[in-house]
């Protein structure tokens, strides 16, 4: 056992001596330690009641003839953190909850570990901290928040909530029906109840085998959620106690490059977030997975259809009609026959994904069949042109309208201005916003767009307004919105060469992004380019801006190049 190296022999007494401290006895010493990792937090409403969940875990580790050891990591929640500079340390935590469980892991030499993410950069930190280890690691997801509901009946998110400020803004509606809005909108404890970041990675986990089936849908707080806290404590209980499953289940040879592309496939069939990609880049740079890159993700993008749509795809359907269709299993199945889709890749039950899933079935509700699919094209698309030479994402499954755009740019140079820009009626019908020095290494930390997505959508601009960001967005935004323009303004990119006018082009029927200017312009604007530097006041976010890749290498730290 790893564990061996902390326990055992009589070099190890003092180790010992420490151990029996924290409550263990001589049998204790010849049981694998399991690291319980939780990301219990007061102020998210995912992970708020996580303390209850690890109870569960640890008693039945304990139970299964192993010693648990929980340990914390840090959350952001977006929702809170939108629209002020909060936002800029929310894909940063990322890193830090990264660095925390390699820490924790290898300086006690722990011998597996179970996690409990949630929310937001929080899930997909804790998968790359566990491949950093390469340890036996399960994941069992705090759960998703059920849809709020209104008087008269109809189902609505937290998206409802950011949209109606726009609404109120220009009549729509009334001070009184915002409060309700705020009131009802998340009703409880879970991830938020739509197909936004949360959720979307959550459900992930089941198609990269490192979490049980139904882990991306299960309610918070059900029974049926209960359940997989039990069953995930046994399983991994099982791997530790034997050396031969030990190796044999170690993260990397789950989360690989048939795993990720199986987790792809599923994304785009699902309609996912567009901080997958994003997430889904950085994880794969983790797991040494090399042939995952935005190019393989727009190949994959134009053979996989798009058979569920949730909000914000489509507003009043939610993670739980998800769940009774059949849940993430049943999107897996139905599109198992992918070209991309590996159905020989091992899950952490011991199983083939094919026969985890090969009982799950789409009633054709939220989760379409196949041949009533909403489009036989992913929910996801990577647009290339030069603009974005290295690439952008936009989710398609929440465009309302053409799929076509061409308009006038309006620039900004930070979200705080675009906020201002919308709200006072500065962007019109046709305008395609631009928001830029808002990415990894300009913002830094490369803040959601969720406000001013939302503006624009609560103002009745959805369907005619288009937005251009090296910035990201929440898995709650809908719209003609175009994110994680590589490369950045900050580094040079040619999204900082657009001017107030210029004519864009947008096209997610050919892929393909494009300033309507000759080259000669954009030689002539770059040779009088000087790039905009913020000031900012953390040592932290400095340190990461100097660190930090761009959102098409996954916004990792790229300490690799360090000079």
């Amino acid at each position: 056992m790893r564990s061996d190296e902390i326990k055992k022999g009589y070099t190890k007494a003092p180790s010992r001596s420490l151990l029996r401290a924290v409550g263990l006895k001589d049998e204790d010493f010849a049981k694998p330690f399991i690291g319980v990792c939780n990301s219990f937090i007061e102020i998210i409403p995912g992970h708020f009641f996580l303390n209850e969940y690890s109870k569960i875990i640890k008693d039945e580790i304990r139970k299964n003839g192993c010693i648990p050891f929980e340990f914390n990591c840090i959350g952001v929640d977006d929702g809170i953190a939108m629209g002020h500079d909060g936002m800029l340390y929310s894909l940063p935590s990322r890193e830090l909850i990264a660095n925390s469980i390699e820490t924790v892991m290898n300086a006690h030499k722990l011998d597996a570990m179970i996690g409990i993410p949630n929310c937001d950069k929080i899930t997909p930190g804790m998968i790359m901290g566990a491949l950093r280890v390469n340890v036996p690691t399960i994941f069992v997801s705090g759960g998703a928040m059920a849809a709020g509901v209104l008087e008269d009946g109809s189902h609505i998110d937290l998206n409802t909530a950011f949209e109606a400020v726009g609404e109120f803004e220009v009549g729509k509606i009334n001070e009184t029906k915002l409060k309700e809005i705020e009131c009802k909108a998340c009703p409880g404890a879970g991830s938020c109840s739509g197909m936004f970041t949360a959720n979307s990675m959550n459900s992930l986990m089941e198609s990269l085998g490192i979490a049980l089936k139904n882990n991306g849908t299960a309610l918070a707080l059900s029974e049926e959620r209960k359940e997989l806290l039990i069953k995930a404590a046994k399983r991994i209980c099982e791997i530790a106690k034997d050396e031969k499953l030990c190796n044999e289940f170690k993260i990397r040879n789950i989360v690989n490059n048939k795993s990720i592309k199986n987790a792809l496939v599923c994304d785009m069939a699902m309609g996912g977030s567009t901080n997958t990609i994003l997430h889904t880049l950085a994880i794969a740079k983790e797991a040494k997975a090399d042939e995952i890159n935005l190019k393989l993700i727009h190949e994959i993008a134009q053979v996989t259809p798009h058979i569920a749509k949730v909000s914000p795809s489509l507003p009043g359907t939610h993670m739980q009609d998800v769940h009774k269709s059949g849940g993430i299993s049943a999107i897996m199945n139905e599109v198992s026959d992918n070209i991309f889709f590996s159905k020989d890749a091992l899950s952490i039950t011991g199983e083939k994904i094919i026969d985890v899933i090969k009982n799950s079935n789409a009633d054709d509700k939220a989760i379409k069949k196949l041949n009533n699919a909403y489009s036989n094209r992913g929910g996801l698309c990577v647009l290339f042109g030069n603009i974005a030479k290295e690439g952008a994402v936009i989710k398609t499954a929440g465009i309302i309208g053409e799929k076509i755009f061409r308009g006038k740019c309006v620039c900004f140079n930070s979200q705080e201005e675009a906020i201002k820009g919308i709200s006072s009626s500065k962007v019109k019908a046709g305008d395609c916003v631009v928001i830029r020095y808002e990415g990894p290494k300009g913002g830094p930390g490369m803040q959601e767009m969720l406000s001013p997505t939302s503006l624009i959508m609560g103002r009745g601009l959805g369907s005619c307004v288009a937005l251009l960001t090296d910035g990201r967005f929440s898995g709650a935004t809908r719209g003609f919105s175009v994110g994680h323009c590589s490369p950045e303004a900050a580094e040079g990119g040619e999204i900082a060469l657009i001017e107030d006018g210029d004519e864009i082009e947008i096209d997610t029927i050919n892929c393909t992004i494009n300033l309507l200017i000759s080259d000669e312009e954009f030689a002539k604007r770059r040779a009088n380019f000087k790039a905009i530097n913020k000031k900012i006041n953390s040592r932290w976010l400095n340190m990461y801006a100097k660190l930090v890749s761009n959102a098409s290498n996954g916004a990792v730290l790229d300490v690799d190049n360090l000079k």
